[in-house]
């Protein structure tokens, strides 16, 4: 049997996204979100804020470079995922545990952000550059990515197709 590597996070970008290319041509984008939440404990607001270390990689990475910037709520579905290196100066092996998102949605929008359904853009009405559209998964589990969405429009399932549902033994 095997095991469920599921993260979803909502929360909002501590610093702008860095998006850089692979020697191979694609694009990865790694940033920084914080999740916080608040609870009362003797009368006083106590907050705990948890940071996250988020990378996307293809089109998703480009369109978060694009449209996030520092301080915009956005929310992530991915997997947990650990990596390892030799650190150059002290010879230690080091590791970082990030989110490698699959699905990214972008929950707030503003005035001439660019990421609003009538954004008025050199791109405007071409699904394939639109930033509520989001490309397949390319890591091959099954999924495919939502088309992201605001806060006014309704929710809308993690996958598309039935090769899932033919799996579940009930």
């Amino acid at each position: 049997m095997s095991g469920v590597n599921k993260v979803i996070i909502l929360g909002r970008l501590g610093k702008d996204p860095e998006v850089r290319m692979t020697p191979g041509g694609q694009h990865v984008c790694s940033m920084s979100i914080a999740t916080s939440e608040s609870w009362l404990k003797d009368g006083q607001k106590e907050e705990r804020t948890e940071w996250h270390k988020v990378v996307l990689w293809g089109r998703q990475a480009e369109l978060a470079g694009k449209y996030l910037k520092k301080g915009r709520n956005v929310y992530i579905e991915g997997k947990l995922q650990t990596r390892s290196w030799d650190d150059q100066q002290s010879g230690q092996k080091r590791y970082a545990t990030e989110i490698v998102g699959s699905v990214m949605n972008f929950i707030d929008g503003g005035a001439n952000t660019g990421t609003g359904r009538n954004s008025e853009g050199p791109d405007a009405g071409d699904a394939g550059s639109d930033p509520f559209y989001s490309q397949p998964s390319s890591s091959g589990d099954g999924f495919d990515n939502p088309v992201p969405r605001t806060n006014s429009q309704p929710a809308q399932n993690s996958y598309r197709g039935s090769e899932i549902d033919d799996e579940v033994p009930f």
